[in-house]
C-alpha cells in the first residue's frame, strides 16, 4: 500500500525556513506513525511509516551522524567546524543540505571558511586567520558519519 503524504509547509507554519513549499513523500507502508516539519528552532523534516512486515521505514532527506566527540586540539578541520557551529550548523554536510549549495566560500590562502549564511538568512563573515581560540576548542563537536 502506498501512502502519499503532502506537506504544504507555508500553510502549517510560516517559521519554516528550509523545507520546500510543497513536498511529496511516497512510502510503501500501511500506517503513517509520525510526521515532523523542519523549523528554524531545530526539528528536521521526517515522516515515519510502518511497512507491511512490521519494520519502521524512515524517509529523511538528511544524513544523520552516527557518533559525536569533542575536539581536544586545534587543527584546520576544527577551525572550519567551529565556524560552521557558530553559524548554527553541525558541519559542512548539514550546511550544504539546508542551504542547498554545492560549494562553501573559502579563503584561498588558508582554506578556512570565508562566509556562511545562517538559517535566518543573515551572513557570517570570517577572517583569513584562526578565529577558534584555544579556550574554545573543547566546545567544538566532531561528528562521524
Amino acid at each position: 500500500m502506498i501512502v502519499e503524504v503532502w506537506i504544504n509547509v507555508l500553510q502549517r507554519d510560516p517559521r519554516c525556513t528550509y523545507v520546500p513549499k510543497k513536498c511529496i513523500a511516497k512510502y510503501s507502508a500501511s500506517t503513517v506513525i509520525s510526521e515532523s516539519i523542519g523549523f528554524a528552532g531545530g526539528k528536521h523534516k521526517t515522516v515515519r511509516a510502518m511497512s507491511g512486515d512490521g519494520t519502521e521505514a524512515s524517509a529523511s532527506s538528511e544524513v544523520q551522524p552516527k557518533s559525536i566527540t569533542r575536539a581536544k586540539n586545534w587543527s584546520d578541520e576544527i577551525e572550519n567546524l567551529y565556524r560552521f557551529q557558530t553559524a548554527g550548523y553541525r558541519d559542512e554536510v548539514e550546511y550544504k543540505q539546508v542551504k542547498q549549495v554545492d560549494m562553501v566560500d573559502r579563503w584561498p590562502e588558508t582554506g578556512f571558511v570565508k562566509k556562511l549564511q545562517r538559517k535566518d538568512n543573515t551572513f557570517y563573515y570570517y577572517n583569513r586567520k584562526r578565529e577558534c581560540e584555544d579556550k574554545e576548542v573543547h566546545k567544538v563537536k566532531v561528528y562521524a558519519y
